[in-house]
């Protein structure tokens, strides 16, 4: 999950940082004469945010510990050569004094060097720590030994070599090769004599109450680590997440990678910041489209729907009014319809490029909303679709969006047909199932750029 993946790396980000502390103060102490400008305050501001974007998206540096010395020492040369590039480059097209080359030079020779010895002594650590590899055996041979056995052959992890099964119940099913059956339950003293290992797998059906304490037994007679392996992809499928509740074991169902603490306070973060800059860069349109409205026609500039939100609950949208009259704001069940005489000159074009969207940004700033996730519905479709589409009410689980995944792959405005409303559910699950931030931006971009963001607007 990206949220997980983020507190991953959460770490190794702090210790590429490192570098940039002690090198910044250093390097401005011997140019502490030099004056900075506000063309050259800017660019150490993009030095230091092209150092952290260049460090954090070269992954592969900091989170394979098992690379050998030189794919390590090759991996951070490329990734010194792209910044110093990109820096170089961008250096070359600003207005800047010979003495701010200096440090800037300065500042890339002494973070080189320095992220170096502070890199390898840190993972050189932690691969000393995790270099021998454990000797692991799975009791069991069937669906869940299997997972085991395709988990381990796709991670590459080299900290765990598996060695082979151990048969525990002749009636169950088997999965696995019958060369990688070691043993059975019943001649596993016997293995583990003559074999060297550090840890036990228990992969064996909930029901093998007898066979996985006979597994347990065994295991502390000979002084080796167990594992038990927990199984609730049939059940639940990929989105799960267990949690402790005090002294028991839970499983969240439907753990979707926005619920994480760290991806959930960036996106409020990013929308929040997205809002108030959206919102005072469109404040002279804003103004001039308000004026517009009220020439045109006899009314109000907003138009306030009530839509539903996260968790079921109702909320007031803002737009602009494109219309000379509408349905009721609460309960209101007449959809826009292609040529709807409703619909203003002036409101044509609102529509036609969704101005009469924009500001939704104030929901978003509100909390109300997101600048990215399902679009919101009335509640009079909200229960026709819930009552039609399987797991629709699993789009509630996230704020609405100004913009969404569905609507920029075409399936905005009617919902007369199943297609239509089964093809826009699919596309607002499968972003909250596949949330990233890299996700909200390139829908944000494709909102203002794809064709098919617009082409169902009227």
């Amino acid at each position: 999950m990206p949220g997980q993946k983020i507190r991953q790396d959460i770490p190794f980000v702090a210790i590429d940082l490192l570098p940039l502390i002690f090198i910044l103060p250093i390097a401005h102490y011997f140019f502490r004469d030099f004056q900075y400008s506000m063309s050259e305050w800017i660019m150490l501001s993009v030095f230091v945010f092209l150092w952290c974007m260049v460090e954090y998206l070269v992954k592969h540096r900091y989170t394979r510990f098992y690379q050998k010395f030189q794919e390590r020492i090759t991996s951070h040369f490329k990734t010194y050569i792209t910044l110093v590039i990109i820096e170089c480059a961008v250096l070359w097209f600003m207005p800047v004094s010979s003495d701010f080359w200096k440090y800037a030079i300065t500042i890339m020779l002494g973070v080189f060097g320095l992220d170096l010895l502070i890199n390898f002594l840190i993972i050189e650590m932690i691969s000393v720590n995790t270099s021998k590899p454990k000797y692991v055996v799975v009791a069991g041979t069937g669906n869940k030994a299997k997972i085991i056995e395709d988990q381990v052959n796709t991670s590459h992890n080299n900290g765990y070599h598996l060695k082979g099964f151990i048969s525990c119940d002749q009636l169950d099913e088997c999965v696995i090769e019958s060369k990688r059956v070691l043993s059975d339950l019943d001649n596993i003293n016997d293995f583990l004599q003559v074999n060297d290992i550090d840890e036990i797998v228990i992969a064996l059906p909930d029901d093998q109450k007898k066979n996985i304490l006979k597994v347990l037994s065994v295991a502390d007679y000979y002084g080796i680590r167990v594992r038990y392996v927990l199984d609730y992809h049939e059940l639940f499928g990929n989105n799960y997440k267990i949690t402790r509740m005090g002294q028991v074991d839970t499983v969240n169902i439907r753990e979707l990678p926005i619920d994480g603490k760290v991806a959930g306070f960036f996106k409020n973060c990013f929308d929040k910041l997205f809002a108030a800059i959206a919102l005072i860069c469109l404040l002279p349109l804003f103004l001039i489209v308000a004026a517009l409205i009220k020439l045109e026609s006899r009314g109000p500039v907003f138009y306030c729907p009530i839509r539903i939100g996260k968790g079921g609950k109702p909320f007031k949208v803002y737009k602009f009014r494109s219309m000379r009259n509408s349905d009721d704001c609460a309960g209101g069940t007449r959809s826009t319809q292609c040529n709807d005489p409703r619909i203003t000159r002036l409101g044509k074009i609102l529509r036609k490029f969704s101005i009469d969207e924009l500001p939704q940004f104030i929901n978003v700033l509100l909390g109300s909303m997101s600048v990215v996730g399902p679009r919101p519905h009335r509640r009079f479709l909200n229960r026709q679709l819930q009552e039609n589409v399987y797991h629709y009410m699993l789009r509630q689980y996230v704020k609405p969006g100004v913009t969404g995944w569905a609507q920029v792959n075409g399936w905005r405005g009617p919902t007369d047909t199943e297609e239509q409303k089964r093809q826009r559910t699919l596309h607002d699950l499968w972003y909250i199932e596949n949330w990233s931030f890299r996700l909200d931006v390139k829908i944000i971009f494709l909102t203002v750029f794809s064709p098919k963001a617009h082409q169902a607007a009227f």
